[in-house]
């Protein structure tokens, strides 16, 4: 038995072996950082055992877009519990799966008809890189270390999971994986496209030359890569980058020009986030291979798909191995995919459209405000995604600590303090939100001493 109570308040002594033993993401056992306490989770809201209500400005990482504890996502999860947790997806099917995956295609461009199932976003990712592998594989007839199409063609500063594979098509140089170069296949990676801000929804005219790096090495690289793959219009946790739609049409029509496959990671992005069901959709563009997660469950649990289309489905499946080679063990977990299913119906049937564009409003109003701090680089915003770039990396401990003395859940990384709130949050909320960044950048202590 364990040795700690079973009481709804997380105690000093769970907390001093969540210290000592308990390794979280992004964090040191040598120096680790504080973590708070989170009795429970409501709307908007996180509790912790201290006392403080924090507003949640993440989402639990995008993830939580309809908010926490919500009574048709519980019921759903109640429901399948009683029926059926788990069961194997080879050999054997489900309604949830079945339901999902209609809503899924019911949502997504006709082109795409096949889905498949996985754990995570990073999963995800890697099983849309194997398809394209696959794929050639078959077009080529020749083994996979001998195919000449290997490679894949992806942006700088893009973030695309924490898996090998995924690693491997996120920069190299610039990315919390860097110390992983030299271990990872080496893939292509082009500039990325510059930041643009909308505004009034109005996209300020493209620049051409902003598409000229990429066109360059997909023009003398195309006859080894299987696939282009990149985050449409927001570049996540690279550096929380916003570009031009017409930076996609051309990556579209480039694609077609040298027949390769396009890929796209709307892991970040999908369902909503960025006033779009999906980012793609600003473009008007359609992909081959679509990754989804985060926001599939309403950020319950882990799930995540990869949908293609039947050619390539059936291309991949007449190869020499005459299937797609990858089965995760929890692949269409009945609970997960019953509350994933009630999220998407939120989805269809919730005011989100209108919800994303009060918080895209709000953002567009006060973000320019604090783009006059001494401190602050860039600030921009699209959706419900706010961001405010500065000059000097935030000391992680202290501003932390100030954000929940402020009553908020804001948690930043190097120089970006960004926020991703529910799609629920208030306009209230927001402003509180926005309040306490302020409140941050004018804080010394919050920030690593290097000059402005």
């Amino acid at each position: 038995m364990s040795e700690f109570n079973n009481k709804e308040t997380i105690n000093d002594q769970e907390l001093e072996f969540d210290r000592n033993h308990i390794w979280h993401p992004y964090t040191s056992t040598v120096t680790p950082l504080k973590c708070y306490p989170v009795d429970k989770a409501d709307g908007v809201h996180i509790k912790l055992s201290t006392g403080e209500t924090l507003i949640d400005g993440m989402s639990s990482w995008w993830s939580a877009i309809h908010g926490y504890n919500h009574p048709v996502l519980n019921q759903a999860a109640h429901q399948q519990i009683d029926t059926m947790s788990h069961v194997m997806f080879g050999g054997l099917t489900h309604r949830p799966a079945i339901t999902l995956c209609q809503h899924l295609l019911d949502m997504t461009p006709a082109n795409l008809e096949q889905v498949f199932l996985a754990d995570s976003g990073s999963v995800s990712v890697e099983v849309a890189l194997k398809m394209a592998l696959q794929y050639w594989h078959t077009k080529q007839g020749s083994s996979l270390e001998g195919t000449k199409r290997a490679k894949f063609l992806t942006l700088s500063d893009g973030y695309h999971g924490d898996t090998f594979a995924a690693m491997s098509v996120t920069d190299p140089d610039n990315s919390m994986h860097k110390m992983y170069k030299g271990f990872l296949p080496e893939h292509i990676f082009a500039q990325s496209p510059s930041c643009y801000q909308i505004k009034q929804g109005q996209w300020p005219p493209f620049d051409p030359e902003h598409i000229s790096d990429f066109s360059q090495k997909i023009a003398m690289h195309h006859q080894e890569i299987a696939a282009v793959i990149l985050e449409p219009i927001v570049q996540g946790a690279g550096g929380m980058r916003i570009y031009h739609p017409e930076f996609l049409i051309q990556v579209r029509k480039l694609c077609d020009q040298y027949g390769l496959l396009l890929i796209l990671d709307e892991i970040a992005t999908g369902f909503g986030r960025t006033g779009k069901l999906f980012a793609f959709e600003h473009a008007g563009i359609e992909p081959d291979i679509l990754c989804l997660g985060k926001a599939l469950t309403g950020g319950y649990m882990t799930l995540s798909a990869t949908l293609t289309t039947k050619k390539i489905a059936d291309t991949v499946c007449n190869g020499e191995a005459g299937c797609f080679m990858h089965g995760p063990t929890f692949m269409g977990n009945p609970l997960a995919c019953a509350v994933a299913s009630a999220s998407l119906d939120l989805i269809k049937q919730d005011d989100w459209q209108h919800q994303v564009a009060t918080i895209e409003s709000i953002f567009e109003q006060e973000l320019p405000k604090l783009e006059t701090h001494p401190r602050v680089k860039h600030a921009r915003w699209l959706g419900a995604i706010g961001v405010i770039e500065t000059h000097q990396l935030v000391n992680m401990s202290e501003i932390q600590a100030l954000f929940v003395a402020n009553g908020v859940w804001i948690r930043p990384f190097g120089r970006l303090i960004y926020m991703m709130p529910p799609f629920i949050a208030t306009p209230e909320h927001i402003h509180e939100l926005i309040s306490a960044v302020a409140i941050a950048l004018n804080s010394d202590h919050c920030f690593q001493a290097e000059p402005l």
